[in-house]
């Protein structure tokens, strides 16, 4: 199937920053493309808008000037709805009100012609919903961009209850024709992104509220160990507390307040007091000429030890064996127990697992990251019963390694270790409910909000029974629910054992 002729027009209703990107990308894929907007001077200025970002991009070398000139020419305002009836495909960005998205949409239906498709760019109502009460509803799906559209590749294709296969496939062409990335998704609460995206934001204000942490503390490990190119709460100072906190809201009532998507206390508190970030001037931190810019605890120098035991395999921290060798610290290896290493002291340094320090006699935790060799900060827990000594072998130890050290509380599952576990464990269980395939769920994470691997690429890279292990130990340790692992994460630690009978776990 190809997708929706180049001759035909597309229609965008709602002239604000997320219709005029839409409209945008539809002009120059080369349609007609015609804006609407209850508000006849704001479809007016979105007209002139986008034109002008044309001109520009000729102006700067990135268009042609003749095709920029055709396109600005191909831009039009309608002045009424009925002027759409001509429009192959229908986008709509208007008001996040279910209630006036479906009478715009029930409108629609007495204007466009039968074979024309009706979209919503809504990121957080439910497209079965808005579909509710239509005489054709096959045809309609939402089309989720992301802003700025002309410039993010990432679109949610999303199949309503009654979305016909046909209208989901023709949207699909359609949109990859634009030179977007387009990826499938069944109608849930938050799509792919929103949805899988919860915990990057839970578990940050999680160990915050547990008093792990402060926040440019938790940031910093997240960027510097975990990979991630902004922290939690930079990001949501970014976004707006209210904002995040709205998306966070909406998915956990969808889900009928399941535990795992719980909205944070701390986060609430901040709505509350008017600190929505970077708008408001205050927010997780303050902005401003003046403001001071927040550092994260670093632990200050301490000796190396000379020598080390490896005790086992590391498994997902193996690389460190190669790397305290190249920095001049004596390894001997031993295959049997652990795993662990073992310092001079008698102390244990091991990573994160989900349990806590306090529970063994003289343990450091030290935290998962996304590549021990690039990575420049490692975060370390301790108990107020680790020795001093352990402590301080284990903080020299890594800055032998050239790495800066954040000393966290004992938290379980330390931070980018538990936050990694909970998004391989909600996009398995997303895959095994049909929600999305795992390499499209891989390919929103990563275009949608930037992440430096998709879950399941996570997942492969860490072993199948790592984020099911160390979640059934963070969920022994705070019970509840938030942490159980789910039945998909569970079997998946079972395939390809061709075993007709598994062992005991």
């Amino acid at each position: 199937m190809t997708g929706i002729e180049r001759s035909r027009t597309v229609a965008v209703i709602g002239a604000g920053t997320m219709g005029q990107g839409i409209a945008q990308v539809a002009l120059l894929a080369g349609h007609r493309v015609l804006i609407y907007d209850i508000n006849a001077a704001l479809a007016a200025d979105g007209v002139g808008i986008v034109q002008d970002r044309v001109e520009r991009m000729a102006a700067k070398g990135r268009l042609d000037p003749a095709a920029a000139e055709a396109a600005v020419a191909r831009v039009d305002p309608a002045a009424a709805l009925s002027d759409l009836a001509g429009a192959a495909l229908v986008v709509e960005a208007v008001v996040e009100d279910a209630a006036v998205k479906r009478a715009l949409f029930q409108a629609l239906e007495q204007v466009v012609a039968p074979d024309a498709l009706l979209a919503t760019n809504t990121s957080s109502l439910s497209v079965t919903e808005l579909a509710a009460g239509l005489a054709h509803p096959g045809r309609f799906l939402g089309l989720h961009f992301f802003n700025p559209a002309p410039l993010l590749p990432l679109v949610e294709v999303v199949s309503g209850f009654a979305t016909d296969r046909a209208a989901a496939d023709l949207a699909y062409e359609t949109v990859l024709g634009w030179g977007k990335t387009p990826v499938r998704c069944a109608d849930t609460p938050g799509f792919i992104v929103n949805r899988i995206a919860r915990p990057f934001y839970a578990e940050a204000f999680a160990v915050y509220e547990e008093r792990g942490a402060d926040p440019a503390t938790i940031d910093a490990v997240l960027r510097e160990s975990g990979g991630f190119k902004m922290g939690p709460f930079a990001l949501t100072d970014l976004i707006g507390q209210d904002v995040n906190e709205a998306v966070t809201r909406s998915v956990w009532e969808s889900f009928f307040r399941g535990p795992k998507f719980t909205p944070s206390l701390a986060q609430r508190r901040l709505v509350q007091s008017g600190r929505l970030g970077r708008k408001s001037g205050h927010g997780w931190f303050p902005y401003g000429p003046d403001a001071p810019v927040p550092a994260p605890h670093t632990a200050g120098p301490e000796e190396a030890p000379a020598e080390v035991t490896v005790v086992g395999d590391l498994g997902p921290a193996a690389g460190l064996t190669e790397l305290l060798e190249e920095a001049g610290i004596a390894v001997t290896a031993t295959a049997h127990g652990g795993p662990y290493i073992q310092l001079p002291g008698e102390g244990q340094l091991v990573l994160a697992d989900g349990k806590t320090s306090v529970e063994f006699a003289d343990v450091v935790y030290f935290d998962l990251a996304l590549d021990y060799r690039g990575c420049t900060r490692i975060a370390l827990s301790a108990s107020a019963d680790t020795s001093a000594r352990t402590l301080a072998e284990a903080v020299g130890l890594f800055q032998k390694l050239g790495k800066h050290v954040s000393v966290i509380g004992d938290v379980p599952g330390m931070i980018v270790a538990r936050t990694v576990a909970m998004l391989i464990d909600l996009t398995a269980d997303a895959v095994a409910r049909g929600v999305a395939a795992a390499e499209d769920i891989d390919t929103a994470m990563r275009l949608g909000v930037n992440y430096p691997l998709g879950p399941t690429a996570w997942h492969e890279r860490l072993g199948r029974d790592w984020a099911y292990d160390l979640l059934h130990h963070l969920d022994e340790r705070c019970p509840g629910g938030r942490y159980a692992p789910s039945l998909a994460l569970f079997k998946l630690g079972y395939e390809g054992d061709g075993d007709e009978e598994g062992e005991a776990r």
